[in-house]
């Protein structure tokens, strides 16, 4: 067993979103470095699946949690299960969200908005909010996954731009009124990943093909965000912003 199976064999890592894309590469990182993972999506046959591989592979573990990352009592159960399983959280990445289609804000109604705010910045806030109490007893993590858009901007992506901006903006508050009890919070903000979801918007491009060659040289894995998700517990650092970790991608 290696020094990094030994670092993380006793720790609980929560992460939302993690059947697949960038959420994927987190759970998969951290199950191979010895921690037991506990990982949410609403897909349940991709989660199952990849619960299955994983435990296969270990050298850690995994359970999948069934759920919708946008209902509070989804959120409660989620971190429930991670405590009643585990006895305890060492780490929760908040990860899960969605890019929709590109739109002018013209086009946008208001639900659509608010629906989206409640899944790319509510549920961050839940998660975090319940997973705070476990979190201050080990002096845990909370990693928040948003975007290099949330400081750059992105065409025809108003409401999803706010929520990313909103994100870092969260993790800094969070990050000083959690600090009294040494519980870090942090922000990572990556470019563009090769992910399921990225090719996906990349199609709704004018010249999609243009579009994903001209990435193909500028694109961080999952992998290699899962990796600095995990170095941004490991090292303990008391704040990484988008300009400490980031891959432009453009």
């Amino acid at each position: 067993m290696s020094g990094s199976t030994l670092r993380y064999g006793d720790k609980v890592v929560i992460v939302t979103g993690g059947s697949k894309g960038i959420g994927r590469g987190i759970v998969k990182v951290f199950v191979e470095n010895g921690a037991k993972v506990v990982f949410c999506a609403r897909g349940v046959a991709a989660g199952q699946a990849l619960e299955a591989e994983l435990n296969r592979a270990g050298p850690g573990s995994c359970k999948f949690v069934p759920c919708d990352i946008s209902k509070e009592e989804d959120i409660k159960r989620l971190i429930s299960v991670a405590v009643e399983n585990y006895g305890q959280i060492d780490c929760l990445v908040n990860n899960a969200g969605w890019h929709p289609p590109h739109k002018p804000t013209d086009d946008t109604t208001a639900d659509e908005f608010r629906d989206l705010l409640n899944l790319n910045l509510i549920s961050y806030f839940l998660a975090s909010k319940y997973a705070l109490p476990h979190l201050r007893q080990h002096q845990g993590n909370i990693i928040n996954l948003s975007s290099l858009v949330g400081s750059i901007g992105q065409k025809n992506a108003a409401p999803y731009v706010a929520t990313k901006g909103a994100i870092i903006a969260m993790t800094k508050a969070m990050a000083v009124d959690e600090s009294r009890y040494q519980v870090r919070v942090n922000c990572i903000s990556p470019g563009n990943v090769m992910t399921p979801l990225w090719e996906e918007l990349a199609g709704q491009t004018a010249d999609n093909l243009a579009t994903i060659k001209e990435g193909e040289n500028a694109q961080a894995s999952a992998h290699w965000t899962g990796a600095n998700t995990r170095y941004t517990m490991k090292y303990k650092i008391c704040y990484i912003f988008q300009n400490a970790l980031k891959r432009e991608g453009w």
